[in-house]
């Protein structure tokens, strides 16, 4: 049973942002820190990407674990009133997601996806932001030295980073 009434309840999933949220806020100020120049919410892209780095024809998404449904995480829980409503929004935000990610690939954009779980301790923070410095560095070059290719889409925290063990990440080397 929900503990607040329809109008309080309305108040306050109407002041939930979708944009400048403090993940993606993070995100944006370590990567303008390091010297990264973006675009945010471009309007051409397909799913509005959060951020937008031309250079390196990427995308970042900054997904919320609750709203994008990152399955297996602390973070995520489906809420226990209204079970339905919540499963179908967040289904279909993550059918969304993916059909975002397809048309970005078709169009030669790599896509990198940052969870909200991999910013909250700082220690795992700063693991995932200088990965993502280094994924960033290795799209350059791969791109400066190849020619154009499939791209793919790239989660983080990687599998086991955010409770801080790295086997996978070390496995996938």
């Amino acid at each position: 049973m929900d503990t607040m009434s329809p109008q309080q309840r309305h108040k306050n999933m109407a002041a939930i942002r979708s944009a400048d949220t403090k993940p993606e806020m993070t995100v944006r100020c370590w990567l303008h820190s390091r010297g990264f120049r973006y675009r945010l919410n471009h309007p051409r892209l397909p799913g509005h990407p959060d951020i937008v780095l031309r250079k390196y024809r990427t995308c970042i998404f900054v997904n919320g674990c609750f709203w994008h449904g990152h399955e297996g995480c602390r973070y995520f829980r489906l809420p226990k009133t209204n079970v339905d409503f919540w499963r179908t929004k967040i289904e279909r935000n993550r059918e969304r997601d993916h059909r975002d990610y397809q048309a970005l690939a078709r169009l030669g954009w790599h896509t990198i996806v940052i969870w909200e779980c991999s910013l909250r301790p700082a220690s795992v923070r700063q693991r995932t932001l200088e990965s993502l410095e280094q994924t960033l560095y290795h799209i350059f070059l791969a791109d400066r030295q190849l020619p154009a290719g499939p791209s793919r889409t790239l989660h983080y925290p990687v599998q086991g980073e955010e409770d801080g063990t790295d086997e996978k990440l070390a496995a996938e080397q």
